[in-house]
């Protein structure tokens, strides 16, 4: 209750919200300043024991959004995982591969495979009002869900808005636009349905149609 208190009471005063931005994150950067990821960070998010983050991972992690990782999970070498914008959620047993890129929000379930350089992004840029730059426009937000089971193959870009149906498959160097169903494999840019998993012929087969 005192958290929501002090977040409304800031949200009502635009110079207090201005300041508090400032003491957590330089100007026009992402990352947190360093004495946020050293002494607040650690008391604010959920990260099990038994987690790991590889030390070059870049995490641009602030207080204002949860972040949780965990049991067993792995944030591998030169990642980027950032909730300024909306929470990160990592489930147990996860792995977000080698240099992959986790921009919130995003939720991700348990036993999901993400592998190398995959970027997951639930912002997006406005760009409609053509007499301010891109840079200067508000950002939206659509939450990614990644469900339990799934794997994401290597290079593959997941964006704004879009679940990922559980013990789904995403093939490497796929662009995935819209939701993909529980037990289907999709690739292609845009991805499109390649196997769905019948459960009475109890088989991966492919559409009849591809769509």
């Amino acid at each position: 209750m005192a958290k929501n208190r002090m977040k409304d009471f800031i949200a009502r005063y635009p110079q207090v919200k201005q300041l508090v931005h400032w003491l957590l994150i330089p100007r026009h950067e992402a990352r947190p300043r360093r004495w946020v990821s050293w002494l607040v960070n650690p008391f604010i998010h959920q990260r099990h024991r038994t987690s790991r983050v590889r030390s070059s991972v870049r995490l641009d992690v602030l207080p204002f959004n949860p972040f949780a990782l965990g049991a067993r999970s792995v944030i591998e070498a030169f990642s980027v995982v950032n909730n300024g914008v909306g929470p990160v959620i990592i489930g147990d047993r996860c792995t977000v591969g080698i240099g992959s890129v986790v921009i919130g929000p995003v939720t991700i379930g348990q036993d999901v495979i993400i592998a190398q350089h995959v970027v997951l992004s639930g912002l997006n840029h406005s760009y409609e009002d053509v007499s301010r730059s891109i840079r200067e426009q508000p950002v939206i937000t659509r939450p990614i869900v990644i469900e339990d089971e799934c794997w994401i193959g290597a290079n593959a870009v997941i964006t704004a808005g879009v679940t990922i149906g559980r013990h789904s498959v995403v093939a490497g160097g796929s662009v995935v636009t819209r939701n993909v169903p529980p037990y289907s494999v999709v690739g292609g840019n845009p991805a499109r349905l390649l196997k769905h998993y019948d459960v009475n012929e109890k088989a991966w087969v492919k559409p009849a149609v591809q769509v």
